[in-house]
């Protein structure tokens, strides 16, 4: 009786340890466009934080989207905790748009800049923290490096374009359908010279009237440019088999800031997941499945270049 006691005791010890998170997560409101989760290292008292800017479309604080759960962002910053960096990653603000009656015609770029700018003085105000990172995935990367002042410590680019945007989207449309690439480039010409286009038949996913608006106040900035100015310490990541962000785009933006240290991690694709099979099916695949590791070098990355600012 007291061997099968004892081993019911050491296996609920041991399922506990098991068990056991090495991370503390909080969530947070900012303000009212912006709610996210501040998750920080269980063992010890973190001297970094990462603030994590979502990419394009309705993109959750996870990394996640109504069509597409991979828990990327929630991945990254838990793991990020297990080597003592602090992150804080949100929800953009269109999910608010509902709740705020926030139209899609009323929404621009610079909203979302707005947001991070917020998030940067309420941190700035947390003395939990020693340095602030920004790390901006795909079109947070250019948000990030618009909301990069003086109060951030360092730039992450994680698969960000080093194009205007209209260029990369006529080019990722063209890949699959040239015609439709034409058409939608005949739009966006349009758009810069009028202030608006009719040429959307067909291609209103990018420039139903609603969302001119918002395309207009996108493509003004150049991110080669943006990244150009900034004086910080810069990290600038992209896989090898991003089907939405080429590796061409991380070497733009490389050459546009000679002090940026770039890292093309091989094989890794645009939610941060190694592919190893060059099938693009496989490789859209793993966006819907969350229980798939990360790229194994992401986050030795990440952490090299953010332990070096301490």
């Amino acid at each position: 009786m007291k061997n099968i006691i004892l081993s019911i005791v050491l296996f609920l010890t041991l399922q506990m340890g098991i068990g056991q998170a090495n991370y503390i997560e909080e969530d947070l409101k900012i303000d009212q466009f912006t709610e996210g989760t501040l998750t920080t290292p269980s063992e010890e008292k973190a001297k970094s934080l990462v603030v994590f800017i979502q990419g394009s479309g309705p993109t959750d604080r996870d990394g996640n989207q109504p069509m597409m759960n991979n828990d990327g962002m929630k991945k990254l910053a838990r793991e990020l905790a297990d080597k003592g960096i602090a992150s804080f990653r949100f929800d953009k603000r269109i999910f608010k748009m509902t709740e705020l009656q926030i139209k899609e015609k009323d929404l621009r770029f610079d909203d979302f800049v707005t947001d991070v700018n917020s998030i940067i003085e309420y941190f700035k105000n947390d003395d939990r923290f020693e340095n602030l990172v920004l790390a901006g995935h795909s079109e947070g990367s250019l948000i990030g490096m618009l909301a990069a002042g003086e109060n951030v410590d360092a730039f992450i680019s994680l698969a960000g374009a080093g194009r205007p945007i209209d260029d990369v989207i006529v080019e990722q449309v063209a890949n699959t359908n040239p015609a439709m690439g034409e058409k939608v480039r005949a739009g966006f010409d349009e758009l810069m010279e009028n202030g608006q286009t009719e040429n959307y038949q067909n291609v209103e996913f990018v420039l139903r009237p609603s969302v001119q608006p918002y395309m207009k106040s996108w493509i003004q900035y150049d991110p080669a440019e943006e990244i150009s100015k900034l004086e910080i310490p810069i990290l600038i990541i992209n896989g090898t088999f991003d089907i939405q962000v080429a590796e061409k785009e991380a070497e733009l933006l490389k050459e546009a800031n000679p002090e940026a240290e770039l890292v093309l991690l091989d094989k890794m694709n645009h939610i941060f997941r190694k592919i190893e099979s060059q099938d693009r099916l496989v490789n859209t695949k793993s966006y819907n499945e969350p229980n798939q590791a990360l790229h194994p070098e992401l986050v030795p990355v990440i952490t090299k270049f953010v332990k070096e600012l301490e």
